[in-house]
């Protein structure tokens, strides 16, 4: 239970769960799992790409996280088959007496591909966000991943300076890890205006992609507008099987315009596939 700052009263936290399940027929990757228990469900799976690739758009219908509730969200991609997932807009995670949580677990199988793209989580001054990602992937299953988080509301004058921001993600590939990260930001910590930390950007996101990135096109990459424009800093790097890109931004449009822009020179020569927006990104 979670109960509204300043009042007597309790209501209820949302406890919600969603398992989602992909596999390859001929041509077509379709759903074959998906279960939902509370507030948390997918919309009407779309092929804007053809049939190969399947696009999910996941909702958490009462469209902010408080104090007590937990989201957990599964999905499995089975052997050749591509799903994309996504957002229709931005998860609040609301100031709050105790922590919220969310768990994330993903598992991609052999051949299979995984295009992991929500966006931003805004964490409100006083939030306290657990968040918990693990994704398995086997041979040579292919993953595409971003993250993107705002720390407190700048544009309404609010300053992240107090609660927590808290992450843990691992990324292994048959069991070898891959990526180990674990974040954990307080309000009004030093990282936040250091220039070994945030350097006074409340926005930072993260894009890690499975493989190994040619030399032109890390180049090309390192060389988008948006970074020569001074609305954020960002780069790229090259890692044994995983290519890692991050930013630092003053707002989450710019963060989410290089992720975009880095997607649409990686995914066809990293997955073959010319990128195409999803069209809930422009809504």
């Amino acid at each position: 239970m979670n109960a509204p700052l300043g009042t007597g009263l309790f209501t209820p936290s949302w406890h919600a769960e969603l398992e989602l399940g992909y596999a390859r027929f001929g041509a077509s990757t379709r759903p074959v799992q998906r279960r939902h228990q509370g507030p948390l469900r997918v919309q009407k799976h779309l092929y804007a790409e053809g049939p190969e690739v399947c696009q999910h758009i996941i909702v958490h219908p009462p469209g902010g996280i408080a104090g007590g509730d937990r989201l957990n969200i599964s999905a499995t991609v089975g052997e050749n088959a591509w799903a994309q997932l996504t957002s229709p807009g931005a998860a609040k995670w609301y100031r709050a007496n105790g922590p919220a949580f969310q768990q994330v677990e993903l598992r991609v199988a052999a051949g299979a591909t995984l295009e992991w793209l929500p966006q931003e989580s805004i964490v409100y001054a006083g939030a306290q966000a657990e968040l918990s990602t693990r994704i398995e992937l086997s041979g040579d299953a292919r993953l595409f991943y971003w993250d993107m988080v705002a720390l407190g509301r700048p544009a309404a004058g609010e300053r992240f300076d107090s609660g927590y921001f808290q992450s843990h993600l691992d990324i292994r590939r048959d069991g070898q890890l891959l990526w180990h990260e674990r974040q954990r930001i307080t309000g009004d910590d030093g990282l936040l205006d250091s220039p070994i930390g945030l350097d006074g950007h409340p926005v930072f996101a993260t894009l890690l992609l499975s493989g190994t990135l040619d030399g032109e096109l890390l180049e090309r990459c390192r060389e988008l507008p948006a970074v020569t424009r001074g609305q954020l800093r960002g780069d790229l790097s090259q890692l044994p099987g995983l290519i890692v890109a991050r930013c630092l931004a003053s707002e989450a449009l710019h963060a989410r315009a290089w992720l975009i822009e880095l997607w649409r020179l990686l995914r066809p020569a990293q997955l073959g596939r010319e990128a195409l927006p999803p069209r809930i990104w422009s809504t």
